[in-house]
């Protein structure tokens, strides 16, 4: 039986790792660092309309690598430079990872002017933490500097020409009370998704739905690369039923909420452990597939809180940021859902988690961008085969791989893998991308 404070910890994770979050994570951060400076040094010169001459950022190497290539909320553009200047332009800090909500095509505009002025600098910046956002703004002998630091809206400093305005240490990752709240298991997720009120459990309907309309915006806009729109079009002239029918439908859904989002549109995601698309991942194959099978409401709410608690739990070992693609946590997290509402038990559930790690392990993210909806419809087919053949007691054995009999053991064993043993791929693949775009000009 889940203890009180087990419990507890289950709902604080909930509501610190599911979050609302418009556009890619990493170059939102980086537009929320901007649009923080930028409003320091508005107080600092009591000019409130006042915009910087100068915008210099350093990101690490993963929100470099993360920023490239993806769509900016509100525009046809993508990357860290257009991201920088609209968080200057009309970045609002206090809206944290929503801070370019209010972007209109007059202040797009005015940011393409910003960036063909040389008026905005980004470069990487080494010995920090994966997720690390630094931004200067300057006006005449005025400068304003804001620092993002362990998670993607976690502001640790802010300066006025060179004083202190506020700081405070960076989140508390690895301490004590912070890895408390990540000390759980498989069996704790399922007993919790299974016995919690319903009551208490019903805001992740609501919260999921923005990742629905997000795959209703990339069907509709034919986003993107247009894969989700495409993949239901095939699914449509094929006319097929059943599990086939299952598969290609929530492969579908969930690629075309990636379209929209990689491409730029103007509609937040309900993000999972810091990323939109792990979010997206986790939660629309569900939904799909509650739909399809005509799940209860509370069937829904179930699944949803056993496939976020699941990614939660697995990405805690890979760190915020890594070289392995989230996809294969998030879909992990999907397939136990999906699982749960074709009626499996807490082992099959289990064993829908060892499919997907003896299946997906190794997938890198090479960044974020418009081909990531491919990434996303893999993992959600793979995520219904691990499903599917799980409720018939098929499972990857522990004596495969990095597969264990003890579940725990296996969720261990491929954070180590994404944390450890791909260090050394984000500076590889970093160099791929940044001699690849050198090539192109």
């Amino acid at each position: 039986m889940l203890s009180a404070k087990k419990v507890s910890n289950m709902y604080s994770l909930l509501k610190k790792e599911v979050v609302p979050a418009l556009g890619c994570t990493e170059p939102i951060a980086v537009a929320l660092a901007v649009a923080k400076a930028a409003e320091t040094l508005r107080d600092l010169t009591g000019n409130k309309t006042l915009l910087p001459e100068k915008i210099e950022v350093f990101a690490s190497l993963n929100i470099y690598k993360n920023g490239m290539g993806v769509g900016i909320p509100g525009t046809d553009l993508t990357g860290l430079h257009i991201a920088s200047a609209l968080g200057a332009i009309v970045g609002d800090s206090k809206k944290e990872l929503e801070v370019l909500s209010g972007v209109k095509p007059a202040h797009v505009s005015k940011a393409k002017t910003f960036v063909k002025e040389g008026r905005v600098s980004v470069e990487t910046k080494s010995g920090v933490n994966k997720v690390y956002a630094e931004a200067i703004c300057t006006f005449g002998k005025n400068k304003a500097r804001a620092v993002i630091e362990e998670t993607h809206q976690n502001i640790v400093l802010v300066e006025a020409n060179g004083k202190k305005v506020f700081s405070k240490k960076a989140a508390a990752a690895g301490t004590a009370s912070e890895e408390e709240l990540y000390k759980i298991t498989m069996d704790d997720i399922y007993e919790f998704a299974c016995k919690q009120p319903f009551s208490k459990i019903e805001f992740i309907i609501e919260e999921a739905s923005l990742n629905k309309k997000l795959s209703d915006y990339g069907l509709k806009h034919k986003s993107g690369m247009g894969i989700g729109a495409t993949l239901l079009k095939r699914l449509k002239e094929r006319k097929l039923s059943g599990t086939n029918c299952l598969m290609e439908y929530a492969m579908a859904m969930t690629a075309a909420a990636s379209d929209a989002r990689m491409s730029g549109a103007l509609l937040p995601a309900m993000s999972n452990s810091g990323s939109g698309n792990q979010g997206i991942t986790a939660m629309v194959p569900v939904l799909a597939v509650a739909e399809k099978t005509k799940a209860s409401r509370e069937k829904l709410a179930r699944a949803l809180i056993l496939s976020n608690l699941t990614a939660i739990h697995i990405k805690h070992g890979f760190g915020r940021l890594s070289a392995a693609c989230g996809c294969v946590v998030a879909s992990t997290g999907a397939a136990c859902g999906v699982c749960y509402l074709l009626d499996g038990n807490g082992e099959q559930i289990k064993y829908a988690v060892k499919n997907m790690i003896g299946n997906l392990t190794g997938m890198v993210c090479d960044g974020a961008k418009l081909g990531c909806a491919l990434k996303v419809a893999s993992g959600t087919s793979a995520a219904m085969q691990a499903a599917m053949l799980a409720k018939e007691n098929v499972y990857v054995p522990g004596s495969n791989g990095i597969v264990e009999d003890d579940v725990e053991c296996t969720i261990c064993n491929i954070g180590r893998i994404a944390s450890d043993a791909m260090n050394q791929a984000d500076e590889v693949i970093l160099d791929i991308m940044v001699n690849k775009k050198k090539t192109k000009k």
